[in-house]
């Protein structure tokens, strides 16, 4: 038989929420208590974020002191922030770049995909599988017009994968890889030396 279940370990047992047959909605993400920070929904799935290493955290940073300083006023970068999709996926991109115009002050929870001009993903193991398929995938079929996929080359350098969508056929165009530099002129002309995030 079990062992004896007693009233600290029934108080101290984290309880889940049971999932609606239908699955979870962006209605659910915002009012479930207790999530955890950067819980992301996809396909009516709640996803749960593994802690951070450090590689995605100083790529993120990197990437965004570049954007930092290319950006016109127009524009802003933003780290981690809610993109509703639609009723059933509302990811988080590392990084998303928006229209200024759509921030709607300090308490601003989410946007729309016509807010955002480039999402970015740092991929990591726990998450290989949505950050190039299916979160790309997604992010194209609602017109959000460039990706990037970053991912951890030789040496801890990051290997920057730049795509564009085609209007006709809602999918992402790869443009190129870029290492060493990042130069592109969209979402608007920026650089940004990627050597930096290399150790010895």
């Amino acid at each position: 038989m079990g062992g004896t279940m007693t009233a600290e370990s029934v108080e101290h047992r984290q309880q889940w929420p049971v999932p609606p047959e239908d699955g979870y909605t962006v209605d659910d993400l915002f009012t479930l208590p207790n999530l955890p920070s950067h819980t992301e929904l996809i396909d009516g799935s709640l996803i749960f974020v593994s802690p951070q290493r450090y590689f995605h955290f100083f790529v993120i940073e990197l990437l965004m002191k570049g954007l930092y300083r290319a950006l016109p006023a127009k524009l802003e970068a933003v780290r981690e922030m809610t993109v509703v999709l639609d009723r059933q996926n509302c990811p988080e991109p590392d990084i998303s770049v928006v229209h200024a115009s759509a921030v709607s002050g300090m308490d601003h929870t989410r946007f729309e995909p016509k807010d955002v001009l480039l999402a970015v993903e740092v991929v990591c193991p726990d998450s290989e599988s949505r950050d190039r398929t299916t979160k790309p995938q997604k992010y194209a079929a609602a017109g959000i017009p460039n990706f990037w996929r970053v991912e951890r080359g030789g040496g801890d350098e990051p290997v920057v994968h730049i795509y564009e969508l085609d209007p006709l056929t809602k999918a992402y165009v790869h443009m190129g890889m870029q290492r060493g530099e990042l130069r592109v002129d969209k979402p608007c002309a920026l650089e940004i030396d990627l050597r930096a995030a290399s150790r010895d």
